[in-house]
């Protein structure tokens, strides 16, 4: 192996096998033990070159079941075009522009919980009071890769499809235009930050101190500038590109 810290020399000597074939789609990767007896390395060592492989979407991981070469395109997370009304209110959901045709699975919570201190405030209520909780868990092409958790006020949404798993066409932006709060202006904020451990399991991240989040929160706001829904979501900082657009 060429000069550089242990683990690149081992990530690059991986890499050049996943590129070349000789790992194919799929392959299980060696374990730890063995990656480190084959390069004469710690497996600690093999674990960060395992995690930089991962972070460039060469190799995902599977709780339990250990580390396979899977080329994952990353997911370009385009805004403001994936809110735009063109596209929910055209019934179609948020997550089409991100993923296309790619297949994608979403698990589905919803309940009333105790609106957290930073959603109180931006829906006008008093901290603890019960809003409605869709919780959500997002997995494109067998991989988890982003935890989303939205509220909105009870007395906008109690006994309406919101309240459901499956909010129908376009989603729950298109059913709070149906009771005349359609969103007109969204505020994000994002933060990177290093995970903490129920999101490391929800999202099959490395045990490692190298994984890494991008938190984001979105502030939801009708015509009268009131602010209608609070999500904050999670996102595997390795398979994800945010990108932007906007005018000069």
């Amino acid at each position: 192996m060429g000069s550089g810290p242990a683990y690149q020399r081992v990530a690059d000597e991986i890499r050049a096998a996943i590129l070349s074939g000789e790992l194919a789609q799929g392959d299980r990767m060696p374990s730890l033990p063995e990656l480190a007896t084959r390069f004469g390395v710690t497996t600690t060592v093999a674990h960060n070159a395992v995690n930089v492989l991962r972070g460039e979407g060469l190799v995902v991981t599977r709780q339990g079941a250990g580390a396979y070469v899977r080329r994952f395109e990353r997911i370009r997370r385009s805004s403001p075009g994936r809110l735009a009304r063109s596209h929910w209110g055209q019934g179609r959901a948020i997550q089409d522009h991100d993923t296309g045709v790619r297949a994608r699975v979403l698990g589905v919570v919803v309940g009333e919980v105790p609106a957290p201190e930073y959603v109180a405030a931006a829906l006008g209520v008093d901290s603890g009071t019960a809003v409605l909780s869709r919780a959500r868990r997002f997995e494109v092409d067998g991989r988890p890769v982003q935890l989303a958790t939205s509220y909105l006020p009870l007395e906008l949404v109690r006994g309406t499809a919101i309240t459901y798993t499956d909010t129908g066409p376009g989603g729950a932006y298109a059913r709070l235009a149906e009771l005349g709060f359609a969103p007109v202006r969204f505020v994000e904020r994002l933060t990177d930050r290093a995970p903490n451990q129920q999101e490391r399991e929800q999202l099959a991240l490395s045990s490692g101190a190298g994984a890494r989040v991008i938190e984001i929160t979105r502030f939801a706001y009708d015509g009268s500038d009131r602010c209608v829904e609070v999500t904050r979501m999670v996102l595997d900082a390795t398979a994800y590109e945010l990108e932007y657009e906007f005018l000069a």
